[in-house]
């Protein structure tokens, strides 16, 4: 499947072509767990006797532990959508390889669609839904989030986790707006710069940018859009603290990126939050 069709700029053709080529363990392993890929990060307490295991089991609960961990966020994440009936409608965008879509469709009952502009990224989650039996209950489209093609109030629930970074805010929340239903719940779990620290992303977080071709957004910028665009925040978790374990424990595995002591130190020293915030249209 052609990312080309997807895409409006240059830019996102770039972001389109990483997510194509992209094969990182850290992402596959993980998923080799239990069939259920992610594209985030974790978040609990990590339980370290796992760093004890015998020599030819430790990397493998290692493995084991950091998806627990991540599928504890997506977890989360469902938490804060509030009831959603089997009737009703969920859109998750920026799906990657469709995890969360497929939790959300196994707890709901409802149907599942999710966005991304990777159409190796469709394929995949596409074919995992249909080898665990959500074939047309979960549809994954290569597509925009930034113009998703559904009708005006299709969707009961909408979620971005970790995948608001690659675009502009103001135009990501006018569609959510527009595509959600009356009193519609959209959750996002996202890296964000801390505005109090600086009015530029610290050194660590310029890092993280370059790491995975991004723009991460201020935490304030993520308030001022959403009430620009109807949606009115009625719940915000930081998380940072959650999920600096994940990357302590991640940091002491095989599939380590590179990419791990920017996170740390990011977190640590106060110029990056990890955050929950759940909105409501109005």
């Amino acid at each position: 499947m052609g990312s080309q069709s997807a895409v409006t700029s240059r830019y996102q053709e770039s972001v389109a072509d990483y997510w194509d080529r992209e094969k990182n363990p850290v992402n596959i392993r993980l998923g080799e767990v239990d069939g259920i890929y992610h594209h985030h990060y974790g978040i609990g307490d990590v339980d370290w006797s796992v760093l004890q295991a015998p020599a030819d089991d430790r990397e493998g609960r290692i493995i084991a532990e950091m998806h627990r961990l991540e599928t504890a966020q997506a977890e989360f994440l469902l938490d804060q959508l509030g009831p959603v009936s089997a009737e009703q409608r969920l859109l998750d965008a920026g799906s990657g390889r469709g995890g969360t879509s497929l939790m959300a469709s196994l707890r709901f009952g409802c149907r599942v669609d999710g966005l991304s502009i990777s159409g190796k990224q469709v394929d995949f989650a596409n074919n995992r839904a249909e080898q665990m039996g959500l074939a047309g209950k979960v549809n994954y489209h290569l597509r925009n989030m930034l113009d998703n093609g559904f009708d005006d109030g299709t969707f009961q629930g909408i979620w971005n986790n970790e995948s608001t970074m690659y675009v502009d805010l103001d135009t990501l929340f006018a569609e959510h707006a527009r595509s959600l239903a009356p009193g519609g719940r959209y959750v996002t779990i996202t890296g964000c710069f801390n505005d109090a620290y600086g009015a530029l992303p610290s050194r660590s977080v310029s890092q993280i940018n370059a790491h995975y071709i991004c723009d991460i957004h201020p935490r304030s910028g993520y308030f001022a859009a959403m009430v620009a665009n109807g949606l009115v925040p009625i719940s915000v978790v930081d998380l940072t603290a959650a999920t600096i374990p994940y990357w302590e424990l991640r940091q002491q595995s095989n599939v380590t990126t590179g990419i791990e002591e920017a996170f740390l130190t990011a977190y640590k020293e106060g110029s990056f939050h990890y955050l929950m915030i759940a909105a409501d249209k109005v």
